[in-house]
């Protein structure tokens, strides 16, 4: 079964319509948003040292189980047209292997 990995940049209600839609699609057997396991730590030299990360979109990542190749497909298919329905950055995730 393949195994797609995307980052969504935009909002809350953004990231949850995205899940209603996958959850909707014929092929697609779990969908999760996983946490972001990279610490983001700020370098005290750094010229945004202490400045809020809160000022722009939040970045989610989710995960799809889809059924087989075509299904994927559709996956990404679906999502890159809500996105660009709703003005969003979406990001997919490659597996070189």
């Amino acid at each position: 079964m393949p195994l797609l990995r995307l980052r969504v940049t935009g909002r809350e209600d953004d990231v949850r319509a995205i899940g209603n839609l996958l959850q909707s699609l014929d092929g697609v057997g779990h969908v999760e948003e996983i946490d972001d396991l990279m610490p983001h730590m700020d370098d005290a030299d750094s010229s945004s040292a202490g400045l809020s990360d809160l000022s722009g979109p939040d970045t989610h990542e989710l995960e799809i189980e889809a059924s087989n190749a075509s299904a994927a497909k559709r996956v990404r298919e679906a999502v890159e047209a809500l996105a660009f329905d709703l003005d969003l950055l979406v990001e997919f995730e490659h597996d070189e292997g």
